[in-house]
């Protein structure tokens, strides 16, 4: 059985969580309305502190629902760029489970560590988590998962931003090309302090076996090209080859991020024929 804890309450100057961003308050929350098409979540921790605790502190509205397994009460809500959703179902032990959502540029060990952090507690308070903290993760009780399509929600993290990119390139880049989609994500990754592409030079770079002096838009090309690059200009089919598995190579980095062996371990297509 989890023993509670204790979490401090909110700090004086925090807000609610249900306000628009700009606050001290480093918690913003969606409802659970609003985030009924979130993709799939998967289990991060359970916590040793009770859920009216979590909501105290970070100034969260709890929501009462109903799942397949009895009444649910939980808080969505999205801390230093990634979406989180703290759970307590009725007849469970003690205790707060975390979810997040499966993929983005963020690993599981680093959504822990942001958590504890705002929480104002330390690792003590973890009874296991999915970063190798606490028990065998066989043990998790019964839990709510919601399932769906990406939604558009009042704040937009950065695995919201990548749901968005992946799927609707051009909404964001005027020219789907290569050079275009490169230079639009390079930029993206300085202005969020390179929170996005944090590691994937290297992981491109052990996935070939060599290259490590050279930037992550070259690796991508001779993954993509192992005969070589294109002759300028490229054919169309060529640029939107590049561009598909560019976005294939980020989603198995994303999600080797969050241990999915399955999704980490596909093989690139081979290179269309001209």
């Amino acid at each position: 059985m989890t023993e509670r804890m204790y979490v401090p309450d909110a700090e004086d100057d925090w807000e609610p969580a249900t306000e628009p961003p700009g606050g001290p308050n480093p918690a913003r929350q969606a409802s659970m309305f609003q985030s009924a098409a979130w993709p799939p979540l998967y289990s991060l921790a359970l916590l040793s502190v009770d859920l009216d605790a979590v909501a105290r502190r970070l100034r969260l509205t709890l929501e009462t629902s109903w799942d397949g397994h009895g009444s649910v009460r939980a808080a969505f809500f999205v801390l230093d760029g990634t979406d989180f959703v703290a759970t307590h179902h009725e007849g469970d032990g003690p205790g707060t489970h975390i979810w997040t959502r499966k993929g983005g540029p963020v690993d599981a060990a680093t959504r822990g560590e942001s958590l504890l952090a705002a929480l104002g507690v330390g690792p003590e308070v973890v009874s296991y988590s999915s970063w190798g903290v606490g028990t065998d993760l066989s043990v998790i009780p019964p839990a709510w998962r919601r399932a769906g399509t990406a939604a558009r929600k009042p704040v937009w993290s950065r695995q919201d931003f990548w749901e968005n990119f992946r799927t609707h390139p051009g909404v964001l880049v005027a020219r789907v090309n290569f050079e275009s989609v490169t230079g639009f994500l390079s930029g993206y990754d300085v202005a969020v302090s390179g929170n996005l592409l944090d590691g994937f030079r290297e992981w491109l770079a052990a996935k070939l076996g060599f290259g490590r002096n050279l930037v992550w838009s070259a690796l991508i090309l001779k993954l993509v090209f192992p005969e070589g690059r294109p002759a300028e200009p490229w054919s169309q089919e060529d640029d939107q080859h590049a561009v598909d598995q560019l976005i294939k190579l980020l989603d198995e980095y994303f999600e080797s991020l969050t241990g999915d062996p399955e999704a980490a371990g596909e093989r690139l297509p081979s290179r269309p024929s001209s």
